[in-house]
């Protein structure tokens, strides 16, 4: 499903790849707009609509970082994600007339964050179970006891409205048959490699 307006065929995705990178790789670098403030790393969790698409996305911020000065009550920012990638070497080729490459998934919104402190706890809650969720003993938030009303209190929920969205899913879509089986039975990184197939063969 085609959900861009290029025919580039690394950027052919479906909102469900959208979300599924973001959940697997929810660390994001945020970088304002119109500020020379630095960008930051933060986790982010991706919220959508009733359609399933992509409609904002759920984080929080430590309150003396200077983005905070940035984004209240509300600025633009980019956020970047970058999830499985690596280096293709020519030795996993028979053809040595094929070239070096790097595979990767990425995606970038561009986005409205507004800081609200009333979405602080729903922030830090879901963030951790959904960090924890695959573990054999999940820790919850409650552990902290009194200890969290203190380190809550130096951060700030928010959330970022997605205004655009841009993805590129460069995962060998366009090697012949034979390359591609070559390079996935090569490469070290198993979930790279179950996204090269999830994009070679999207069935």
């Amino acid at each position: 499903m085609n959900l861009t307006d290029t025919p580039d065929i690394y950027e052919q995705w479906t909102y469900a790849d959208l979300v599924d990178l973001v959940r697997r790789y929810p660390l994001a670098w945020i970088v304002p707009q119109a500020t020379d403030a630095a960008a930051m790393l933060c986790p982010m969790l991706i919220e959508c609509d009733a359609d399933g698409k992509p409609s904002s996305l759920l984080g929080h911020m430590p309150k003396r970082h200077p983005l905070a000065g940035v984004f209240r009550p509300e600025g633009l920012a980019t956020f970047l994600f970058l999830g499985p990638h690596g280096y293709v070497s020519p030795e996993h080729l028979s053809d040595k007339n094929w070239a070096p490459t790097w595979n990767y998934a990425s995606a970038q919104f561009v986005c409205a964050v507004r800081l609200d402190d009333r979405l602080t706890d729903e922030a830090l809650a879901t963030l951790v179970r959904h960090m924890e969720k695959d573990r054999p003993a999940p820790w919850d938030i409650a552990a902290l006891g009194e200890r969290y009303s203190a380190l809550r209190s130096r951060v700030i929920g928010f959330r970022a409205q997605i205004i655009r969205t841009h993805a590129k899913f460069k995962l060998g879509q366009d090697e012949t048959q034979t390359a591609f089986g070559e390079i996935a039975a090569g490469l070290e990184d198993a979930d790279l490699v179950r996204w090269m197939k999830r994009f070679r063969d999207p069935d």
